[in-house]
């Protein structure tokens, strides 16, 4: 009895903990199959975020374009001063020429918002440049309209009833003649990237946006470089530790999650209002966001000092070198390419914010890209946020562009970094 009683006693005290490990290693495949589906879902909403945003911008890639004959009379255009001619009215002129059954003024009118009102530009533009054109005849080339181009692309379904289309049958049909007589072309859409804004989409582009942005972003590097890496070199080699520099560090700690809209306001508060400083100007725009990089710039330092080993700083103070030799020219360059992927990553985060950058008016509607970093200007956040805003159906488009271009920006910054960071990594064994 007693022998069955042990024999069972055993069998349980045999299978009992086979029995826990195969529910710990099921739990452990639970574990790592939510891992595995939540890695995939987190995937699969990105590419479709980013698939999304490609198929919108896709219109944008391509710029559809009108050719033209145009003669210039001697009289419409004073050689010595070609900027001052009637360039509009010989653009009407050409295109009265094409269809010469045109002639009501309702019938005009429509026939004219087939063609952007940046073809009189185009065609001063060159000939400014070869007065010699004057008196002759040339061909021009410019840009249709938006509702000329979203009809060429496919946007606007010309199959729909009129009362639910932006053309009407009228306009689809000089289309139609356009591209018989082969006048009508698709290049690549080289103004979304060189073109300064316009109310237009057609001419719209990103070239004072990203002007504006670097000027922006080389403000907040020269400023929160430097004070960043003197501040973090004092709180960790310098600074007694005490509940003062304690205060300092939760401080710093702080507001490295402080919203980005706070600094807009700060911004606002400080610099514009009392220092007087030019409102939309980059130079504004490159110090709010130098105030919100501080922090980050700041705490990755310090982490980057602290990876150094103390026996460097051991070493270097018992060949008698003194602390700020230590720091300088031993801990400091070991402790560089920690520094400089938290700085690129701080400037990533810079680029990419638009409420601090909305609060001091840095979406004002600018038409040339500026000269200096003291003249209005927008950025590529704030210029995707006017877009966006704006009632042109072409606008859609280019806004999709716009964030693509943006995103490729920080997809580089980012790989910069991880390549600093691969590059000049010392390991301490």
């Amino acid at each position: 009895m007693s022998d069955t009683a042990t024999q069972g006693t055993g069998r349980r005290a045999w299978y009992e903990p086979d029995a826990k490990l195969k529910r710990r290693h099921a739990a452990d495949r639970r574990l790592r199959a939510y891992g595995i589906a939540a890695i995939v879902f987190a995937l699969a909403m990105l590419a479709t975020l980013v698939v999304t945003i490609a198929i919108t911008a896709a219109p944008a890639v391509t710029q559809t374009m009108v050719t033209l004959e145009v003669e210039v009379p001697e009289g419409a255009v004073n050689p010595s001063d070609p900027r001052g001619g009637s360039y509009q009215k010989i653009l009407n002129e050409s295109v009265a020429r094409i269809f010469p059954e045109v002639d009501t003024p309702r019938e005009l009118r429509e026939l004219r918002q087939l063609f952007s009102n940046g073809g009189q530009y185009a065609l001063r533009d060159k000939v400014v440049a070869d007065p010699s054109l004057i008196g002759r005849t040339f061909e021009v080339v410019f840009p249709l309209s938006d509702i000329g181009d979203q009809l060429h692309k496919g946007v606007i379904d010309r199959d729909l009833p009129r009362d639910q289309r932006r053309v009407s049958d009228e306009q689809v049909g000089w289309y139609d003649r356009l591209v018989e007589q082969g006048r009508i072309s698709a290049p690549l859409n080289w103004g979304l990237i060189f073109n300064a804004d316009s109310r237009f989409p057609e001419l719209a582009g990103l070239w004072g946006a990203l002007v504006g942005s670097f000027y922006a972003l080389l403000i907040c590097f020269l400023v929160s470089f430097p004070v960043g890496i003197a501040a973090a070199v004092y709180l960790e080699e310098f600074a007694p530790k005490n509940r003062f520099t304690d205060l300092i560090e939760v401080n710093i700690n702080n507001l490295a999650a402080v919203p980005s809209i706070v600094f807009g306001l700060l911004g606002l508060a400080v610099f514009l209002n009392f220092f007087g400083m030019p409102r939309s100007a980059p130079i504004v725009g490159g110090l709010v966001l130098s105030l919100m990089t501080l922090p980050t710039i700041i705490i990755a330092t310090r982490a980057a000092l602290k990876a150094v080993p103390p026996s460097i700083r051991e070493a270097a103070i018992g060949v008698g070198a003194s602390r700020m030799q230590t720091v300088g020219h031993h801990v400091l360059p070991l402790a560089m390419p920690g520094i400089l992927t938290g700085t690129i990553i701080g400037l990533a985060q810079a680029l990419g914010e638009t409420a601090p950058l909305l609060l001091i008016g840095m979406n004002a509607f600018i038409t040339a890209a500026p000269d200096s970093m003291f003249n209005p200007s927008t950025a590529l956040p704030t210029q995707i946020y006017i877009w966006a805003d704006s009632p042109e159906r072409g606008f859609t488009s280019r806004t999709s562009a716009a964030i693509i271009v943006l995103l490729g920006f920080l997809v580089c910054m980012n790989a910069i970094a991880i390549y600093m960071r691969k590059r000049f990594e010392r390991r301490w064994s």
